[in-house]
């Protein structure tokens, strides 16, 4: 019974926090001292043709009835109509999710597999410590953009590995064309966060190593590979888990940068557009898909704490 309490809790929250999100990106669309209207009635457009606009668009309604038509919608399931495009605001985003989610998806594994490795080595061995540091924080502190057009340039224009951009579903390239149109997004992501893990997952084991547990586990005989592995790296994790369900749920909301630079027409790019163009249903559906994802991703961590802490349940 407390479970079940907890879930609806948890649930109501996330409910909550999605109508307040929303709230604030309908708030700040209308902060902008901009005719949605103008735009959509075309370049010679008359007074009488923008007026015509904004009464179809219900534009020239109050802000704030807007937004309670959009809420009545958004608990059917409607997200409304693109402005420009005249599609269903839901088919847009479904289109634009395959691409973020492969991309988010094979960089998370990558880096996972390699930033936490890599921190465990930082952690256990001294040696040789201060220079794996020292990669961990180029990886940190190079922005995405620049790394992205130095694999363009090296990896595609100079040696012609990979495609100079653009996304190929498997059904357009099969699985290695699928694969290789999205590799260097991969490895551009991968390296920028498993810095991020590395040194996460060294400063936890770090601190775990010297709780008492494993100077008690150390004093029974415990071997130093089983203090690691069986005492010190399950507490660390915990942190690492909070970030890698951040990262991801983050990344899943669209990584505009990334997205851009390679040409892949997922959610960052869909949500790019729609800002610039002054696109309020698509605007306010890529938003609450963003914060969706967020807070599920919150939601899962809570979960995964549960299992490798069981005393947070408690």
């Amino acid at each position: 019974m407390r479970l079940v309490r907890h879930l609806a809790g948890r649930v109501a929250a996330a409910l909550a926090t999605l109508l307040a999100v929303s709230f604030l990106a309908f708030a700040v669309f209308f902060l902008v001292p901009s005719n949605p209207a103008v735009r959509l009635a075309g370049k010679n457009a008359t007074t009488e043709d923008i007026r015509r606009v904004a009464r179809r668009y219900g534009l020239d309604r109050p802000w704030w009835e807007q937004y309670g038509r959009f809420v009545a919608r958004m608990a059917r399931g409607d997200l409304g109509e693109s402005f420009l495009s005249q599609e269903p605001v839901t088919k847009s985003i479904v289109a634009a999710l395959p691409p973020t989610m492969a991309l988010t998806a094979g960089a998370a594994l990558l880096w996972t597999l390699a930033g936490v490795p890599l921190g465990i080595v930082m952690a256990s061995r001294k040696r040789g410590a201060s220079a794996l540091g020292a990669l961990s924080l180029v990886g940190v502190s190079t922005p995405p953009f620049w790394l992205a057009l130095l694999f363009l340039w090296l990896f595609a224009d100079q040696m012609g590995l990979f495609p100079l951009g653009g996304y190929r579903t498997i059904a357009e390239g099969g699985p290695g064309g699928w694969a290789r149109s999205l590799a260097l997004p991969w490895l551009t992501l991968a390296l920028l966060y498993a810095g991020w893990y590395a040194r996460m997952t060294r400063a936890g084991l770090n601190d775990a190593l010297s709780a008492d547990y494993s100077r008690t586990a150390r004093a029974k005989g415990a071997s130093p590979r089983r203090v690691l592995f069986r005492h010190a790296l399950r507490n660390a994790l915990l942190p690492i888990v909070t970030m890698f369900g951040m990262d991801v749920g983050g990344l899943l909301g669209g990584a505009v940068l990334t997205e851009s630079v390679y040409g892949i027409p997922g959610l960052g790019g869909l949500a790019w557009r729609a800002i610039a163009e002054r696109d309020l249903p698509l605007v306010m559906g890529t938003v609450l898909v963003a914060a969706a994802f967020l807070v599920v991703a919150n939601m899962l961590v809570d979960l995964a704490y549960a299992v490798l802490d069981p005393r947070v349940g408690t």
